[in-house]
């Protein structure tokens, strides 16, 4: 495992998700509450830095890539898990 800094953010990936299911830039900005230059600012950080395109964009849409597709949905998994871990540490307290 790791033992050093993943180079992306939990965040990163909720926009990506966002993005991926929404097919719009400005439409998922809305829905994780932040500018759209924002979202589009960290979803290319993580394009970076996973060294892969994961959407198309012109001008009137936003398709997901080939290559991006299966990083997208390995990203609601981690992002399901995420969840899990804070669930189950919450009922930890209880």
């Amino acid at each position: 495992m790791r033992s050093g800094p993943y180079p992306f953010t939990l965040r990163q990936l909720q926009y990506v998700v966002a993005v991926a299911e929404l097919l719009s830039f400005r439409r998922a900005a809305e829905r994780c509450h932040v500018s759209q230059p924002s979202l589009s600012t960290q979803v290319a950080q993580l394009e970076d830095a996973l060294g892969v395109v994961l959407f198309e964009r012109d001008q009137r849409r936003v398709m997901v890539t080939s290559a991006g597709a299966p990083l997208i949905e390995r990203a609601k998994v981690i992002l399901r898990e995420s969840e899990d871990l804070l669930e189950r540490a919450t009922r930890a307290m209880d």
